[in-house]
């Protein structure tokens, strides 16, 4: 019997390591995706069109913002990002659960929209190890990795929205608390009457 899939968000401060720890659950949790946001910022090196992001210019963002396309947008550091509602809902439909990587803003957006979205945000163990995370990445300059780490207390005030939070203090023990979420929500009673309709129906009977 097919099932609906879970929506979930999952923001953070940049440098929290938000991005490694949702593509490690992809790698390892059959049945979750991550959603392919739509952005205006240039692609950075090692990154892939359509992979990463689907690089388009300001214009095409605008058009389709003017069709009413995206689930969520928000304007970040200037460029602006962008998740296709359509594809979301197709995919949550087939049953397969979908990750949001995006900011605070989005993940507001979301929760209004669709109010079963399960919100997760990641919380760096201190202020220097968020430092230390900005400069290793090696993919800003000083002035803008400072302009991200005052952005960040920002951010950060936003956990009280989130329905879990997950300290990336190690990252093993970070990743199986993200896996520990995602069994929890297919745990629920309303999807397990989804999955095992026909066993239930055969008990009941």
């Amino acid at each position: 019997m097919a099932h609906t899939g879970t929506l979930y968000t999952v923001s953070a401060p940049s440098g929290a390591g938000k991005t490694s720890l949702v593509n490690a659950l992809v790698e390892q949790c059959e049945g979750v995706q991550v959603s392919v946001s739509h952005t205006t910022r240039p692609i950075r090196p090692g990154e892939q069109d359509g992979v990463n992001y689907h690089f388009v210019p300001e214009s095409d963002f605008l058009a389709m913002l003017e069709r009413n396309e995206f689930l969520e947008h928000a304007r970040v550091f200037g460029n602006l990002y962008g998740t296709s509602g359509i594809w979301v809902e197709n995919q949550l439909k087939l049953g397969q659960d979908i990750i949001l990587e995006i900011d605070w803003q989005g993940a507001q957006q979301v929760k209004r929209l669709v109010p079963r979205t399960q919100a997760i945000f990641i919380l760096p163990p201190d202020r220097e190890s968020l430092l230390q995370r900005l400069r290793q990445r090696g993919q800003d300059d000083p002035t803008t990795i400072e302009k991200r780490m005052n952005v960040a207390v920002e951010e950060l005030s936003h956990y009280v929205e989130s329905d879990f939070m997950v300290v990336n203090r190690d990252f093993d023990r970070a990743l199986e608390e993200l896996r520990s979420i995602v069994t929890s929500q297919r745990l629920r009673t309303p999807r397990q009457q989804e999955v095992l309709g026909d066993m239930l129906q055969d008990l009941l009977n």
